[in-house]
């Protein structure tokens, strides 16, 4: 074989997709951080670092207790602790800092980190520079999921079927609107918000400036995840172990894809899509 030929062949299977990688033990949560693919695993504590040119890992890093959401800052990482009551910092100035009951959830607007606390109905608010406490916030029932939508933090409430907006400056709340059954995971796509029912099988799309219903679309079974790829929306399906892609435009099905074993994470590299296995210990890189 020519040298050539080795460079194409090696190019070809760091590039190819529909494959996995293997990380830990139940990954549950995934992020990008313009580099490396971050998947935080449930059952073995602790958060394994991908490379998302080819999928080779490149670290494996401690978490707290049952780790079940992971965010970029733009220079950290943050790992939410379920059963901790805490978020870890993974960076150059590391650290652990308190939170609520069971948190579930975490985004970033900027300047602060914002965890959804699932188990004691609110959101916690802190700075991202050093992990101090902000504020407290109420939400509804069970909140599962949040995104920032530029101005305003967005939470889907699992237990109440709605979902909350609150003003990112000061946390005030903004509106509650209904969403499907068991909202799960949500995203915001430059203009509207996407919400993931997991309990009838469907997504609702919200309208970002006021919160009005502009449809309602079928996803898989159990819709655990979800993301905005640029132009589609992607939907990781718990129950039926795939993943949907619905145009965002107007909610059109473009596709189906098979993942791994009860996908329940995804997120957007600028490339490709990746999804976390929960059942399977791996991620789907397609």
């Amino acid at each position: 074989m020519s040298p050539l030929q080795v460079a194409m062949l090696r190019w070809y299977e760091a590039n190819q997709t529909g494959i996995s990688y293997g990380v830990g033990t139940a990954p549950v949560a995934i992020c990008f951080d313009g580099a490396s693919i971050w998947v935080a695993n449930n059952w073995s504590n602790d958060v394994t670092q991908l490379r998302a040119s080819d999928g080779a890992r490149t670290g494996t890093y401690a978490a707290g207790s049952r780790p079940s959401a992971v965010s970029f800052d733009g220079a950290n990482i943050w790992v939410v602790n379920k059963d901790g009551n805490s978020v870890t910092k993974l960076g150059a100035s590391s650290g652990t800092y308190a939170v609520g009951t069971g948190p579930s959830a975490i985004c970033f607007d900027g300047a602060n980190i914002w965890v959804a606390n699932r188990g004691s109905n609110n959101v916690t608010k802190l700075r991202a520079s050093n992990g101090g406490w902000l504020a407290n916030r109420s939400t509804g029932t069970g909140p599962s999921a949040i995104c920032f939508d530029g101005a305003n933090i967005w939470v889907a409430n699992y237990g109440s079927n709605s979902v909350t907006k609150l003003r990112a400056s000061d946390g005030a709340l903004v509106g509650t609107y209904v969403a499907g059954i068991a909202p799960s995971a949500i995203c915001f796509d430059g203009a509207s918000i996407w919400v993931a029912n997991y309990g009838n099988n469907n997504v609702t799309r919200l309208r970002a400036s006021d919160g009005a219903l502009m449809g309602t679309y079928a996803a898989g079974t159990s819709p655990s995840a979800i993301c905005f790829d640029g132009t589609n929306i992607w939907v990781a399906n718990a129950g039926s172990n795939d993943v949907t892609k619905l145009r965002a435009s107007d909610g059109g099905w473009v596709g189906t894809y098979g993942a791994g074993t009860s996908p329940s994470a995804i997120c957007f590299d600028g490339t490709n899509i990746w999804v976390a296995n929960a059942l399977g210990d791996n991620v789907t890189k397609l």
